[in-house]
């Protein structure tokens, strides 16, 4: 229990909290935040709940006057349940870019060395990425009465004993000014209000978990009052360990529930674990009764019920739970008012879920019900770029499936091959044969998962020119099956027998089939591309853009089955290999290349990007295509991991890839006379010529020569890029993309 001989003396004593005291900042705390919640209506019926938190962390002392520094901190979010739609903003202290520097530099950022050096470059120029912001304009923290100003957001105690709150988020043109009047007592969480830690780093924590809500709020610009509602206090202190002055960098992961019913009674819930590798350490919950009487109890459950996955951050999210307090005969299950209430932010790398759910369930038998707020914070579910695109992966397979359904309704199939204005085409159409014909061939290969970052291209340039994304998830299938398309005919074209790791299409449904589907593939994802969102203007050039690829494509590979093989008699003479290289650039550059620029272009003019920024997006993602092409030309020779194709089955097919081209400008006349016949004699069905060919281009250099190039041209094309983009986490995201493409293996 708590005891006063083991914590600071600035701690509360045994009995009643004092608001008048505790309410204040406490000095000897490393890590201290005040945080509101309220669910409100306005006149005209509009549901809505609004949470707010202003943190303050130590620092260390001055060197001069050795007064503790502090960094500060508030994230607040409206949700607008009515209209689904999440308002959220994070403004960070200006020493965020030093606090998270600092963090980096002691093992404390994301598991992907990638990340870390693409958010060391924002930090290192003393920004934070968006959506963070800095605060503007001073801070001030009163130290004799609760009054915070952070740079605009106010939260202070009135002399009524009331909490006023003041928030406004510029660029969504929303806020508040509301006023909780508490009903209850304050309540201790924890363990007699200690929450403890996993390094001795313990914090206090006390809460008023009914407040009646006045006041206003702003949406769209025009202020409305609340006409009913209610809110709820926290205040949590400390982080303290023994021996130590500064902030602790404790990971530890929560879910946390404050649960208000109808009936008067409240209900709230943390669990608390070791963010590693999600082992519990402490859970406690509170039961508050309509007269103020409260119970702390250990023995409960917080159990997710159905997930969620953003389309931002591709972390995966509860969105209803079953809490279960059986001593105090409790059932509830808490659903979310509505899925994205995602807060993206640096504070909880790189977000955190936190809004509006709705209550319903039982205390004994008696039916109740309810409002909640729950908190899910810490859990880093994506540690690493490939567990990233691994998730991005299985929901570009989800876009497909729900374009491509195995068994189509006649309305689903209609939608792929008419459309409701011819729907007579679909007279005497069997649907399952279309499915076996048409669609499983497709589907047989997307199914087996890919690499996805096409499909990232144009969601994420959408969002790096200061888009919203979220609406247009839809796309995530369209280069996915442009890109199986192409892939399906390609292996018809080469003869390859190996397809993401399984036998090829057109071994599995015969050529025939196969050629018809990898083509129909092109032109399936028409209707994704229109929506309301979208102005005409913008369509029209969405589908010049993708014909345009369509153009590219097919050039790049009439190009590629045509061969470069009447060049290289004479380089096999003179050693001059230029043009042979420029020319097997040339074709990555319209199958790859182009169509992974038209992506990010389309992402961007959609995102509404400048058009310098349009064309530097595009750019980028050109040299990302040729780089991945060119490292792919590297990993046919070196290995695919998990064996996806064949080691050497470009020199097998006797292709002119990149290395050759390089190889034939390096070798000696006779090793490159050798070359030109090994290859010219297409010397698949012989692995020991394979691996002398293999061995030839690795000695002379020509594959680390391929890579560099491929590394030269992603680092020229961002740093045009660059200088064209805010700084923002999917700014940080491309950034590290390029490293990815440029070391990937697979």
């Amino acid at each position: 229990m708590y005891g006063t001989m083991t914590h600071p003396s600035d701690w509360p004593t045994p009995g009643p909290i004092q608001l008048a005291v505790h309410d204040l900042p406490h000095a000897s705390a490393t890590t201290e935040w005040w945080y509101v919640n309220s669910h409100f209506s306005t006149a005209d019926g509009r549901e809505l709940s609004l949470f707010a938190a202003f943190f303050r962390i130590a620092l260390g002392k001055d060197a001069t006057s050795h007064e503790q520094k502090h960094a500060h901190a508030v994230t607040w979010a409206l949700s607008d349940a009515t209209g689904a739609v999440y308002h959220g903003e994070s403004r960070l202290d200006p020493a965020g870019p030093g606090i998270g520097l600092q963090r980096l530099a002691r093992g404390k950022g994301s598991q992907d060395p990638r990340l870390n050096r693409a958010i060391k470059e924002v930090l290192e120029r003393g920004r934070v990425p968006l959506p963070d912001r800095m605060l503007e304009g001073e801070v001030f923290v009163n130290q004799r009465k609760l009054e915070l100003d952070f740079g605009g957001a106010r939260f202070e105690k009135r002399d009524d004993g009331a909490y006023l709150l003041r928030l406004y988020n510029e660029r969504a043109h929303v806020g508040c000014e509301l006023v909780l009047h508490p009903e209850k007592a304050p309540v201790r969480h924890g363990d007699d209000g200690v929450v403890r830690g996993q390094s001795g780093d313990e914090m206090f924590y006390y809460f008023i978990p009914r407040c009646r809500l006045t006041g206003t709020v702003t949406l769209a610009g025009t202020e409305e009052p609340v006409a009913a509602g209610s809110g709820w206090y926290d205040h949590e202190f400390g982080g303290n360990v023994a021996g130590k002055d500064d902030a602790t960098d404790a990971d530890i992961a929560w879910n946390w529930a404050a649960v208000q019913l109808e009936g008067g009674q409240e209900i709230t819930a943390y669990a608390l674990f070791k963010a590693a590798d999600n082992t519990p350490l402490y859970q406690w919950a509170v039961v508050i009764e309509p007269d103020g009487t409260s119970r702390s109890l250990r023995d409960f459950s917080l159990e997710p019920l159905a997930w969620w996955r953003s389309s931002r951050t591709f972390h995966d999210y509860p969105t209803q739970w079953r809490l279960t307090v059986p001593e105090a005969e409790l059932e509830l299950t808490l659903t979310a008012s509505f899925p994205d209430q995602e807060l993206i932010t640096v504070l909880s790398d790189p977000a955190f879920w936190e809004g509006r759910c709705d209550v319903v369930g039982t205390r004994g038998r008696t039916p109740v019900k309810g409002k909640s707020y729950i908190e899910r914070s810490g859990f880093e579910m994506i540690r690493t770029l490939d567990e990233f695109f691994g998730a991005v992966g299985e929901v570009v397979r989800e876009s497909v499936a729900t374009v491509l359904p195995l068994e189509p309704t006649l309305e689903q199939a209609r939608d792929l091959v008419a459309s409701e204005e011819r729907a007579h085409y679909m007279d005497g159409v069997d649907l399952a044969q279309l499915s076996r014909a048409l669609i499983k061939p497709i589907r047989e290969i997307t199914d087996r998962g890919g690499k996805s970052w096409r499909s990232y291209a144009a969601l994420a340039c959408c969002d790096v020119v200061g888009g919203d994304s979220r609406q247009y998830t839809r796309w995530l299938a369209m280069p996915e099956l442009l890109h199986v398309g192409s892939l399906i005919v390609d292996d018809v074209q080469d003869r390859s027998t190996v397809r993401r790791g399984g036998p090829a299409c057109h071994l599995m449904y015969g050529e025939p089939l196969a050629i018809n589907a990898g083509t129909a593939a092109y032109f399936l994802t028409q209707r994704l591309m229109t929506s309301k969102e979208i102005s005409a203007a913008s369509r029209l050039r969405l589908y010049d853009l993708y014909f345009e690829t369509m153009r590219a494509g097919h050039a790049g590979q009439a190009l590629d089955l045509d061969g470069m093989s009447a060049l290289m008699a004479e380089v096999a003479e003179t050693g001059d290999a230029s043009l042979l290289e420029r020319r097997v650039i040339a074709t990555h550059r319209l199958k790859t290349a182009a169509p992974a620029g038209s992506l990010a272009r389309m992402g961007a003019i959609v995102g509404g990007g400048t058009e310098a920024q349009i064309e530097a997006v595009g750019s980028f993602f050109e040299a990302l295509g040729l780089a991945f092409q060119l490292v792919d030309d590297v990993l046919n020779l070196r290995g695919f991991k998990g064996e996806l194709k064949s080691a050497g089955e470009d020199v097998g097919n006797g292709t002119i890839t990149v290395p050759v081209a390089k190889a034939m400008g390096r070798l000696e006349r006779e090793d490159r006379r050798w070359l030109l016949e090994t290859l010219a004699s297409k010397p698949k069905a012989s692995p020991r010529l394979i691996a002398e060919v293999i061995e030839k281009l690795e000695s002379c250099g020509a594959l680390d020569a391929t890579a560099a190039d491929a590394r030269r041209m992603v680092e020229a094309a961002w740093q045009k890029a660059e200088p064209l983009l805010d700084d923002s986490m999917p700014k940080i995201m491309l950034r590290a993309f390029g490293w990815y493409v440029l070391d990937r293996h697979y």
